[in-house]
């Protein structure tokens, strides 16, 4: 009974943090449709940031990917919390736990982590700590299951990620990089021949 009372103390404090009348719940499915806005929320930003131009909201988009990125959490022993206002869904993360194939064995000590799929906060919602509310929950989701870290991959172009990010004690590890190339096959040269 002293541990239900501790949880419950805990939750009131999670739930103090976030702004008037917003909580956290698992995935509930009544919401399924504010999930998908916020998931085409977020696709449009990342597609007007996109320096590329290769990032867009394909036909489709709202019905599938939100599907898509729950089956494979499911797949992959995940979860989904929903930061909720009043009978709204504003604030949505996904996460999962990597599997790694035996070949990833051979280079890389392969610790046990999790890996955030989806964050996002509505628009009017941010800036209020309901993604660090959000993630923290994800975080303590994957501890839960024997986690050592916490993996979250940032598009380059999403320079608020990033910040955020590093705020909440991530740092980059990997790095991807991209080139477009001439449709003849010749590559466009390196950044210091193309501006002189």
């Amino acid at each position: 009974m002293l541990n239900g009372k501790k949880n419950a103390r805990t939750e009131e404090w999670r739930n103090a943090e976030l702004t008037q009348n917003v909580r956290i719940i698992g995935y509930d499915p009544r919401y399924k449709e504010d999930a998908e806005e916020l998931m085409v929320e977020l696709e449009t930003y990342l597609a007007a940031i996109d320096g590329d131009h290769l990032d867009m909201l394909g036909e489709g988009y709202r019905e599938k990917m939100l599907a898509f990125v729950l089956r494979r959490m499911r797949e992959n022993d995940g979860a989904a919390y929903l930061a909720v206002a009043g009978e709204t869904a504003v604030g949505l993360i996904i996460g999962e736990m990597v599997r790694y194939a035996p070949e990833d064995h051979l280079d890389y000590s392969c610790p046990k982590q999790g890996i955030v799929t989806e964050l996002v906060v509505k628009q009017e919602y941010r800036g209020r700590g309901i993604g660090q509310t959000l993630l923290r929950r994800m975080e303590e989701f994957f501890a839960a299951k024997g986690c050592e870290y916490a993996h979250v991959d940032v598009f380059a172009y999403n320079r608020a990620g990033l910040r955020f990010y590093e705020r909440e004690g991530y740092h980059p590890r990997m790095i991807g990089t991209i080139k477009k190339l001439t449709p003849n096959g010749k590559t466009t040269g390196s950044k210091e021949e193309r501006t002189e």
